[in-house]
């Protein structure tokens, strides 16, 4: 028999990346995506183990990208999809281009839920699957100056909670959902967002921690995984701190100017 097979969406860098490396370690056979050419070159860190590995470059903000992903599984069956894929959009929602908040919407949400429904469709069919998408703690907070995000991953958060209620009687098919804070990656060089309290926060999580929560959260078939204890706090209080509130805090952390004055 051969290996299984993984596909990673997002993979170039950051949770994705560590994704793929513990996929790697556990003998999975790897498609790696993300949106931008550097997912061609991530792929040869993978020779040294014994799987195969293939690339593609796609735009997953609709249903063409997802399709051409589909379509480089070449037939095989998808044993692990990790749907990673997400696109931050800082700044004043009333000056943010439409067409950056509309990519961000349809990568986040549209290409997302198209994705999950194709290849949970046949996990279900098989009787066999995991999937692990990531969310976060944002989700959960009203977020000023990263509007439209949040309410993404808002929509995410609820939308994979019901989807594991549908699907509870589907024996061997499981959806976790990962739930990080802030992170030590590229999301905020490429959100805008470096000149933010967020931003310049020294104490982001290990993405190598985070992807390793999500991991084992998956392979145990647990619903959901928020990694971090100051993070399952926010959430926490984000139950009971009212929502006007929450939204104030937010705007503190991710205001542009917000950031700690570089000539102190």
């Amino acid at each position: 028999m051969g290996n299984k097979l993984a596909v990673i969406t997002g993979a170039s860098t950051g949770i994705g990346l560590e994704l793929a490396r513990i996929a790697a370690q556990e003998g999975y056979d790897l498609i790696l995506v993300a949106d931008e050419p550097q997912i061609r070159t991530v792929v040869d860190e993978f020779r040294k183990y014994d799987v195969a590995v293939d690339s593609v470059e796609a735009d997953l903000s609709g249903v063409e990208g997802v399709d051409r992903l589909l379509s480089a599984t070449a037939g095989r069956s998808i044993d692990i999809l990790i749907a990673n894929a997400g696109i931050g959009t800082g700044g004043p929602f009333l000056e943010q281009d439409v067409a950056a908040w509309r990519h961000s919407v349809d990568t986040n949400v549209t290409g997302t839920v198209y994705l999950l429904q194709k290849v949970l469709q046949d996990m279900v069919a098989r009787g066999e699957g995991r999937v692990l998408v990531t969310g976060s703690i944002a989700g959960y907070i009203p977020g000023a100056f990263n509007a439209i995000y949040n309410a993404t991953k808002s929509f995410i958060n609820y939308f994979t909670e019901a989807l594991r209620n549908e699907l509870k009687d589907s024996d061997g098919v499981t959806i976790t959902t990962l739930m990080p804070g802030a992170t030590d990656t590229a999301f905020f060089a490429r959100a805008g967002m470096l000149d933010t309290e967020l931003g310049q926060d020294d104490d982001k999580a290990d993405p190598a921690k985070v992807a390793q929560d999500g991991w084992s959260a998956m392979m145990d078939g647990k619903g959901h995984i928020v990694s971090g204890v100051s993070n399952k706090l926010q959430v926490a209080m984000s139950g009971i701190v009212p929502q006007s509130i929450l939204a104030e805090m937010h705007r503190g952390m991710a205001e542009l100017g917000s950031g700690k004055d570089e000539a102190l």
